[in-house]
């Protein structure tokens, strides 16, 4: 038998031992567990926008409640995490939404990754992708449950939940009610009253006076002859071309605000679409550094004063480092 002190010593050492083959393994990475609301929970303005075009292809928004279809899936992260989506709210790369190029906003779709099966349902708050073959960007988390976040892409399902987009867009309306056209009044006319003869068979006179009406004398059309003999009217000279028009400051100084520069054009053009309510918007390629870049500029502006205050509702939007740019 074995002595109750040595066993005891023999339990201590075996579980040190134990311990200590425990702490050499390597930990488990942690398993994502998906939120407790398969949405963002709050809908921003809402919006359809207007036919648009990029790198000259056409995107008609609509609110297509049987949407369905299948392509490449990406997603996008830091680069516009904080600042507003296409439909001015703000984008969190943590929350369950997407961006899509002509569905409503805010809206609800169901993505399958066809490649392991995944299923999730997120909130459209913005516009894009302005990229080949890929009719969605999700956020990084999205991404991260649906199983692609390493991969970047994978081939998905999309379909629209019409009932819940519907639910969506009321909410929107009811937060942000759009406004109401403005109608100028009709014009208001004077009244006056005129004095009519009386009816016939009253014993009053029914003849009009004779100030009241005045015989109008209808000239003869002139005679063959005449009109031979009448030279024809000499018509007045044709005025000189007016002077063009001088451009206006914008177009001479080349006044813009440059909102950003991006490396992957696709995230150029997102952001061209979420300043297009603010004005003119266009991307322009240029080469820094042997590296090339797409910059994203509004304008051209009137003088100092509107480019100051077009600069204050970009960084609004949540682009600090945007300026103003002369070309």
């Amino acid at each position: 038998m074995i002595p109750f002190k040595r066993a005891i010593r023999s339990l201590g050492v075996c579980s040190a031992l134990a311990l200590a083959a425990c702490a050499s393994r390597p930990a488990v990475p942690p398993v994502l567990a998906p939120p407790t609301e398969t949405a963002a929970t709050e809908a921003g303005i809402y919006k359809v926008g207007n036919p648009y075009q990029v790198e000259g292809l056409w995107y008609y928004p609509a609110e297509d409640y049987a949407y369905v279809q299948e392509g490449i899936a990406s997603w996008y992260g830091a680069d516009f995490h904080g600042k507003r989506t296409a439909n001015g709210d703000r984008y969190d790369m943590n929350e369950l939404t997407a961006a899509h190029p002509t569905l409503p906003m805010p809206s609800l779709v169901k993505i399958t990754n066809l490649d392991n099966g995944q299923v999730l349902s997120v909130t459209v708050n913005d516009r894009g992708p302005f990229h080949s073959r890929r009719i969605i960007d999700v956020s990084r988390r999205a991404a991260q449950l649906l199983g692609f976040y390493e991969a970047g892409t994978a081939r998905v399902r999309v379909e629209i939940d019409p009932e819940e987009s519907l639910n969506l867009k009321n909410i929107a309306l009811l937060k942000h009610p759009p406004e109401m056209p403005k109608i100028a009044a009709a014009p208001r006319g004077s009244v006056s009253a005129l004095a009519l003869a009386p009816l016939a068979g009253s014993g009053e006179s029914t003849a009009v006076p004779s100030a009241a009406v005045k015989p109008v004398a209808i000239p003869r059309p002139p005679s063959a002859a005449a009109t031979t003999k009448t030279a024809p009217a000499k018509l007045p000279p044709p005025n000189r071309a007016s002077p063009p028009v001088a451009a206006n400051k914008a177009a001479a100084f080349g006044i813009f605000i440059q909102a950003g520069a991006f490396a992957d054009v696709s995230n150029a053009h997102r952001l061209e679409q979420q300043l297009a309510d603010l004005g003119p918007v266009r991307v322009l390629p240029t080469v820094v550094n042997k590296k090339k870049l797409f910059r994203v500029q509004l304008g051209p502006l009137s003088d100092d004063a509107a480019a100051t205050a077009l600069l204050g509702k970009v960084k609004s939007y949540g682009y600090a480092g945007a300026k103003i740019v002369r070309e």
